[in-house]
């Protein structure tokens, strides 16, 4: 009977071991917050899991966008909104058939037609003044109409433009305020930063966004000799890759802060016919400010000193009919002799080769290196007199208007 009892006991003992130590385990999960095994247990951890994973994915998507985030798209959403696509309308004549008697009774030589140009712009104040490319809205517009990124549609009326430097200002007519982008220093631009091109090339603007090419500032100080067929003198001008094609023409070239660094005016196919190769010109933007600033104040440019001397460019007629020396230059034929021309020693019958040190192709081209100076400045000039050369000085002084002299 003892031996049934203590057997009994060996073997009901490691049973009662095993209970404690499971108990103590379960005992020691939920102290460190582990819960015991169940079906819910597992249905709320899958849960928890889940989460932990779209957590995890929107992490990563945050990320992801982020990273696609750099100065270029920062720039372009600071200055989209103020890029409008610019409908130009205007007459122009279109001669007749010299054989169309009909036409030519009721007519005469030439018949009017209408004729519609699209072009970009951009706008620079809240009021609503807006730049493009004076060859943009042309000599005579009749109409012109300005589209905005955000669908809205307004008249504009040109306030002046200058065909020398291709440049016009417009004013949008409407009270409500505009979005505008802020002109930089382009003395600043150096070659090899970002060049953001934005407008409204091919007439693509429908979208409600301008089209956007990005390159670099290739170069700098780019000078185009005058075109005799063409009355338009390009200076100082900015040089870059981005792409600018057809209906670009007036809309701004940015740098990476958003700023515009000039206006993107024209491109050079290489006599190839191609399209753009590679090469895309600017407007710098502080002759752009110099300009938009007599239009504003007075609709034209003009010089605001005299130089006191009249000249009209070298020409095979002149040279043969006055034999003159064949020379690239400019024949001074009257000068003042109140004026500052006089005074450092210049008389008719030169002819000036150098303004500035720049070699003087042309009358255009000198105009246009002549809006270069201001009152006060000194304008080195050199000369040519009887086959010898002479430098001298003007002292650029103040414009007399006849309201200044009452």
């Amino acid at each position: 009977m003892k031996k049934k009892v203590l057997y009994n006991l060996l073997l009901i003992l490691p049973l009662l071991l095993l209970m404690q130590c499971v108990s103590e385990s379960e005992n020691s999960s939920t102290a460190n917050g582990d819960e015991p095994f169940s079906a819910a247990f597992v249905e709320e951890n899958s849960g928890n899991s889940s989460a932990n994973e779209n957590g995890a994915e929107a992490d990563i998507e945050e990320r992801i966008h982020n990273s696609r985030d750099n100065a270029i798209t920062a720039a372009v959403e600071k200055a989209s909104n103020s890029v409008v696509s610019i409908m130009v309308s205007a007459v122009v004549d279109r001669p007749v058939h010299p054989y169309d008697e009909l036409f030519r009774h009721f007519f005469g030589d030439r018949l009017q037609r209408d004729n519609a140009r699209i072009g970009s712009g951009f706008i620079i104040s809240d009021d609503g003044l807006v730049v493009t490319n004076q060859h943009v809205v042309g000599n005579n517009p009749t109409e012109i109409v300005i589209s905005t990124t955000y669908g809205n549609t307004y008249v504009a009326e040109l306030i002046g433009s200058d065909e020398l430097t291709d440049i016009a200002l417009l004013k949008i007519q409407s009270d409500d305020p505009f979005p505008f982008v802020e002109m930089s220093d382009s003395d600043d631009v150096r070659v090899g930063e970002w060049a953001i091109a934005l407008g409204n090339p091919f007439g693509l603007f429908e979208d409600g966004k301008p089209t956007v090419t990005v390159g670099v500032v290739s170069a700098m100080n780019r000078d185009f000799r005058p075109d005799p067929s063409n009355p338009r003198v390009y200076l100082d001008m900015i040089q870059t890759d981005a792409s600018i094609n057809s209906g670009n023409s007036g809309g701004p070239l940015l740098n990476s802060n958003g700023e515009v660094i000039g206006i993107n005016t024209f491109i050079y196919t290489g006599g190839t016919g191609a399209g753009f190769v590679g090469l895309g010109f600017a407007i710098p933007s502080n002759r752009i400010d110099r300009i938009i600033t007599q239009l504003l104040t007075s609709g034209s440019v003009m010089l605001d000193y005299n130089p006191g001397l009249k000249f009209t460019s070298m020409t095979e007629q002149l040279v043969y009919r006055y034999r003159l020396p064949y020379v690239q230059g400019l024949l001074v034929t009257e000068v003042n002799k109140d004026g500052p021309a006089f005074e450092s020693g210049i008389m008719p019958g030169d002819i000036i080769l150098r303004i500035g040190g720049e070699r003087v192709v042309g009358e255009m081209h000198a105009w246009a290196l002549l809006r270069e100076y201001n009152e006060g400045d000194e304008m080195d000039i050199e000369l040519l007199r009887d086959n010898n050369r002479y430098e001298t000085e003007i002292y650029l002084r103040k414009r007399i208007t006849a309201e200044q002299t009452e």
